[in-house]
């Protein structure tokens, strides 16, 4: 029991960044592992009236176990990580987004009278579309480039310009904000959609569409997850470390 009580004070991102696998466990109990991963676990636990032990010793079996061993993220060079999230989440919501909101604009004139939330989803997934899309520009071109110079100094023992953003810390609180904002716009989707339960008279365009919604969700959770807790403070470590 001194491993749980010593736990409890460790960070939701941490446990996540360790283990991905941990995340459905958060994910059971409804907590934000990704836009919100510097709660302690006492801390979510007390605000949501969670049981702690049950939570820790539900974490603690998963961690344990060897089946289905999570990718360990943590452990690869930054240019890599930053290069895995450009090519594949930035890419994966470059190819979703117009697919489902081709479906929501489908959807909405069919069932729209009988369903008039889905007004209200579709005008959120194209707030979130291009706000993403804006939002993986500015990584790409900004701190993406900024941490692979930084890397290359470190390697060759040189020292970095100052960027004009002057710290990293600068464009990465804005990066966060932004996350916290689409991550909130999720979740009113989320409740809209009752959890991508689609009603009884839904056609198999309905359905689809609420599966495809539920995946660019999980999608976009581990995508903030990596840069959140694992790319982010890695990088403003690495600054630390240049100056």
């Amino acid at each position: 029991m001194e491993t749980l009580h010593k736990d409890s004070q460790k960070q939701i991102g941490q446990f996540v960044a360790e283990d991905f696998r941990t995340a459905a466990v958060f994910s059971t109990y409804g907590i934000d592992f990704c836009c919100k991963g510097e709660r302690t676990i006492e801390e979510v636990c007390n605000k949501n009236q969670i049981d702690i032990d049950e939570l820790l010793t539900k974490l603690e079996a998963i961690q344990s176990s060897n089946s289905q061993q999570s990718i360990d993220y943590k452990s690869w060079p930054l240019d890599l990580l930053a290069e895995y999230i450009e090519k594949k989440h930035h890419r994966y919501v470059e190819e979703k987004s117009p697919i489902l909101r081709q479906f929501l604009d489908k959807l909405c004139k069919v069932h729209g009278l009988r369903h008039p939330e889905l007004l209200e989803i579709t005008a959120l997934f194209i707030g979130c579309s291009k706000e993403l899309a804006a939002h993986m520009k500015k990584e790409e071109l900004i701190i993406f480039p900024f941490i692979k110079r930084m890397l290359k100094a470190q390697i060759e023992g040189t020292k970095i310009e100052s960027p004009q953003f002057n710290t990293v810390e600068n464009p990465i609180a804005m990066m966060k904000h932004e996350h916290e904002a689409e991550g909130e716009r999720f979740r009113k989707i989320a409740e809209l959609t009752n959890n991508y339960t689609p009603p009884a008279d839904a056609c198999n365009t309905y359905k689809v569409t609420f599966a495809m919604l539920e995946e660019f969700e999980k999608d976009l959770h581990l995508h903030i997850h990596l840069e959140n807790n694992i790319l982010f403070p890695q990088a403003i470590k690495l600054e630390t470390s240049l100056k």
